[in-house]
């Protein structure tokens, strides 16, 4: 198979909505938390996958956003905290006919599980990324967690968090990741654009979606999510399209001439042709990279959200099949008998085989 083929993933023989991937199972999270809306906007867009249920997986960590497979009616696994990626791609490169999802939160991927995320993202293993980010630990009650804006005051920092905040997509894009993107949780429709577009990406598509802690970090978005706010907050990115944003594109996005930062200014006749258009699919991730540091961490104003970064290099289970494929056209078919029990193996006798041996001869 060419390495740039993609996987022939069965279709649906029946048209699905957005019901039938709703289980049986009754969900738990706290009322009004953003992971319910999150669940609504994946299970309708299920369905434009056309795919049978058979053929899809969601693979968990540990956290609130890791119940996600139960109420899934699809395969899935709640594994362990923080290997959801780990697990997800022995799945993903054994098994080409699946669509392999990962949910996971700001805890479970960027805490415990950061050595595994950033290894999924550098090998460009064909899964899909969900990163629930509500800036806080849910599950445990209340502490700070890796993505907590510094003097965040919790339980486990009643003096005020000392700890520098991890940025998401800053570390996904450091870390070679072939698609990176942003949405809210509320924001429904830009939800399931950002999911059509992870979904039809080839290769490890992270997403993080800004989502609502309401018993223990409420309104840590809200300046994304105030209509009014939100004009001045939020800079949506669109290929291709100038990055403005504001009441009537007021405001914009240049790149400063001395120091090659990118920054905000008020659009005039003077600079409007200094607006930077937006490219997703630019081969060097530089200027994604600056996009993603545009935002305040502590009043998110400038916050971009929309795909980064989204380019086209070979998957790793699409190598490793044809790596395998070689190997057998090479050397034909392996015996894993023979290659456990070869020769530099031995046989351990118990000082009482060894007497008993004596004896008989």
């Amino acid at each position: 198979m060419p390495i740039e083929e993609l996987s022939l993933v069965p279709r649906s023989e029946v048209a699905l909505t957005a019901r039938d991937f709703k289980s049986d199972q009754e969900v738990r999270w706290c009322p009004g938390c953003g992971d319910y809306a999150i669940l609504a906007a994946v299970q309708g867009f299920m369905p434009e996958l056309d795919l049978a249920k058979e053929n899809i997986v969601f693979i968990s960590g540990i956290g609130c956003s890791s119940r996600f497979p139960y109420y899934m009616n699809t395969y899935g696994m709640h594994s362990i905290h923080g290997r959801a990626p780990a697990i997800a791609t022995g799945l993903a490169a054994s098994r080409r006919d699946l669509s392999v999802w990962v949910v996971t939160g700001d805890g479970d991927a960027l805490s415990i599980g950061g050595n595994h995320l950033i290894h999924a993202l550098r090998r460009n293993v064909n899964l899909k990324i969900l990163l629930f980010n509500n800036r806080i630990y849910g599950l445990t009650k209340g502490q700070y967690s890796p993505t907590s804006e510094v003097g965040k005051i919790t339980k486990s920092t009643p003096m005020g968090s000392l700890d520098a905040p991890f940025n998401p997509v800053s570390l996904a894009i450091g870390a070679g990741a072939s698609f990176v993107a942003r949405t809210v949780d509320s924001d429904r429709q830009h939800l399931t654009g950002v999911l059509r577009e992870a979904a039809a990406h080839r290769g490890t598509a992270l997403v993080e979606i800004y989502q609502n802690c309401n018993i223990f970090n409420d309104g840590a978005f809200a300046a994304l999510k105030d209509k009014q706010q939100a004009e001045e907050a939020v800079i949506r990115l669109a290929h291709g399209q100038p990055i403005r944003f504001g009441p009537d594109g007021a405001r914009g996005v240049v790149r400063d001439q001395r120091t090659g930062d990118l920054k905000v200014v008020t659009v005039t006749p003077d600079n409007e042709s200094q607006i930077l258009v937006h490219d997703a699919h630019s081969a060097s991730p530089t200027t994604a990279f600056a996009l993603s540091r545009l935002a305040d961490p502590h009043t998110l104003h400038h916050t971009p959200i929309g795909v980064f970064h989204d380019i086209e290099r070979p998957a790793y289970d699409g190598l490793m099949a044809a790596q395998l494929d070689t190997a057998v056209e090479q050397y034909g078919k392996g015996d894993l008998a023979a290659l456990l029990t070869g020769n530099d193996t031995w046989t351990v006798e118990s000082t009482h085989d060894l007497r008993h041996r004596a004896a008989l001869r």
